[in-house]
């Protein structure tokens, strides 16, 4: 078993060597795909091995600790090697485009870890720990992650095709997107506090290097926002880890949420505002909306598997601690107001990678206070929404990316009659939108389940809570409906579109549609036998689920309609007269249904667009509103957790 968690962390960072220097296409065409498929089927081989082998209850939900090596700062001295790296990498880039703050943040927080690494005494603690949660985690890293790649290959060959002033740089490209992967696996299996530090930071680099691919001046400015956002939730996570060491003792996890300490809930809310930086949260929101401007697998894997993923990981780890403290309040207020604020602004957006990466955040923030509330329902809530979001999210960026290839647009309004000009991969977008807003799929579960529970409590954050989801709900079934809406309109006779779309992104995207229908499917074994048991260990309460078995045949029918219904319009996209009679307009028809003859004889063209309420929710309303009640929410929150600690260690004294 060690040895299969040994292949997940390394394999792909022995891939990313490989794939750097193999120079040829050729060679990535075997590589990339081989490499993608191997760690697909050693997730699911971990899967299998490790959820008969989990107990029911421990320290982190269940978990089996592992010891990988006898002297623990062996190891914290080969990573220190490696942050030096990462140190002199940052440097290097900063002290060229002259980007000091990042130098300031870099350095802080190395020299913080190098006390913590070199000065202050540690025990010795179970370096990773296996739970249900790291299994959900590496399922979705090693399968939503390697489609990505493998996807990318196919994807990278049309992009330099439309972008011929970006120099292909493809070996570094799916280098880093390897390394991403490699990175994930040791953060999610890392119960050792500095040892998931370590993996957090390659990840933040990770991001910061694929952002900036292009080396246009706006992927640059965009690469180092995303940077320096990361690296002020890394000095948080560094600073936090420093106070846990020199004041409780604890470098790890179980330690840590084991703890009956008044004293960790300091370090907890700089742990948290590390999470609240790397999911995106508002206000360090931008540098996710700025990812927009690199290839469309560096959104995707930014989006769903990977980078956003670590801090919404990271706050569900620490949720039965943070519950009912400032730390706690802080996550659920800021995760809330994100999940409502970045709906509506999700509205005003007509590029479809934006209304994504807005969705995305959105998504992102409903997790968020989940895991702030810390009840046994919004953990389990917040888990399903992981699961759905990865997977659903993942295919639809995927599918824009194949889109604007294939029409050079990725523009919603461009995207009309999509299921007669581009069927195939109409219907596989008709399924990833459903599966954002619609029953059966767990995305609208989820959030039942959680509305449910912050109604339940009772409390006053919870009531605030209730505000947030319903009207944030209600907020997203606007712009999921537009794009629909979109997809399947035909007010004119279209030409179908070229196939450029390659067999290995056609693989990738086939493969989410079936893990989309499946984890509908099997919703309730994936709950009783993994879901609720983790919340079982994480809080010695059984958390049930939002939907029972009696429920269980409407759900299949709901999922069969919604097979179905796209089918027959799929099928009938390929008649030639799918249109029986032409639309009524102020003149007469020109037969195209697009135009019709005025009153002085000549043509017009009749144009049909969404209305994107920007004078309502636009950007310039929102924005700067938004992160000035999130920055003062944030501080009061980590100055109320401090307060708390003084308060609590002048009642020692």
């Amino acid at each position: 078993m060690v040895e299969l968690i040994l292949f997940l962390i390394l394999f792909p960072f022995l891939a990313a060597v490989i794939l750097a220097v193999a120079r040829s296409q050729a060679a990535r065409r075997i590589i990339v795909p081989i490499c993608g498929i191997l760690i697909i089927i050693a997730a699911i081989a971990f899967a299998v091995q490790w959820l008969p082998a989990i107990g029911v209850f421990g320290a982190m939900g269940g978990g089996t600790g592992i010891m990988l090596v006898t002297e623990a700062h062996v190891v914290d001295m080969v990573m220190l090697i490696g942050e030096v790296v990462l140190l002199v990498v940052i440097l290097a880039f900063s002290f060229k485009y002259k980007r000091y703050f990042c130098v300031v943040l870099s350095v802080v927080q190395f020299l913080i870890m190098l006390v913590v690494d070199l000065v202050m005494d540690k025990p010795e603690v179970y370096q990773l720990n296996i739970d249900r949660l790291t299994v959900i985690m590496v399922l979705i890293v090693g399968i939503v992650g390697s489609l990505i790649c493998i996807y990318g290959f196919g994807y990278m060959k049309d992009y330099h095709h439309h972008h011929t002033d970006v120099k292909p740089r493809q070996p570094f490209f799916f280098a880093i997107l390897f390394m991403f992967l490699g990175a994930m696996m040791g953060l999610v299996m890392s119960n050792s506090l500095i040892w998931m530090y370590f993996f957090w930071e390659i990840t933040s680099v990770s991001s910061f290097l694929l952002i900036g691919y292009t080396r246009t001046e706006e992927a640059i400015n965009n690469s180092f926002r995303a940077l320096w956002m990361n690296l002020l939730g890394g000095l948080g996570f560094a600073v936090g880890i420093c106070f846990l060491v020199s004041n409780c003792g604890i470098v790890s996890f179980d330690q840590l949420l084991a703890s009956g300490n008044g004293a960790i809930l300091l370090p907890v809310a700089l742990l948290a505002f590390a999470g609240l930086t790397k999911s995106a949260q508002l206000p360090f929101s931008r540098w996710l909306l700025g990812a927009m401007v690199a290839p469309t697998p560096t959104s995707a894997l930014l989006h769903s598997a990977t980078m956003v993923k670590a801090g919404v990981y990271l706050l569900l780890r620490l949720a039965p601690v943070m519950a009912g403290t400032p730390a706690g309040y802080m996550v659920a207020f800021v995760g809330g107001f994100t999940f409502l604020i970045t709906s509506m602004l999700a509205i005003t957006k007509s590029d479809g990678k934006q209304v994504l990466a807005y969705s995305t955040i959105s998504n992102l923030g409903l997790i968020t206070a989940c895991a702030g509330v810390g009840m046994p329902e919004t953990v389990w809530a917040g888990v399903f929404l992981i699961i759905f979001h990865a997977v659903s999210k993942s295919m639809l960026f995927q599918s824009v990316g194949a889109v604007e290839n294939a029409t050079g647009s990725r523009d919603i309004e461009s995207m009309t009659g999509l299921i007669v000009r581009y069927p195939k991969m109409a219907f596989v977008m008709i399924i990833g939108i459903c599966g954002m807003f619609l029953a059966p799929f767990g995305m609208l579960i989820s959030k039942w389940a959680a509305l449910k529970a912050f109604v339940d409590a009772g409390d006053f954050i919870s009531l605030i809570m209730v505000f947030f989801v319903a009207f944030g709900s209600a907020t997203t079934v606007f712009y999921w409906s537009k794009w629909l809406g979109k997809i399947i309109s035909v007010p004119g006779k279209f030409e179908k579109c070229e196939h450029k779309t390659g067999g290995t992104e056609w693989f990738s995207l086939w493969i989410h549609f079936v893990l989309m229908i499946v984890i509908c499917l099997a919703f309730l074994p994936i709950s009783g036998l993994v879901v609720a048991p983790l919340v079982d260990g994480m809080f010695g309460a059984f958390a049930s689920a939002a939907i029972s078995s009696s429920n269980l045949f409407t759900m299949f029918v709901l999922l069969v309609l919604i097979i179905i219904i796209p089918l027959i319009a799929w099928g009938t996209s390929h008649k030639k007269n799918y249109r029986k009679e032409l639309a009524y307009m102020a003149g007469i028809n020109r037969g195209d249904d697009i135009g019709f003859v005025n009153s002085f004889g000549g043509t017009t063209e009749v144009n049909l667009s969404s209305w994107y309420m920007e004078d309502v929710f636009g950007e310039h309303k929102l924005w700067k509103p938004s992160v000035w009640i999130t920055i003062i929410a944030i501080v009061g929150f980590i100055a109320a957790s401090a307060g708390t600690v003084l308060t609590a260690i002048g009642g020692v004294l």
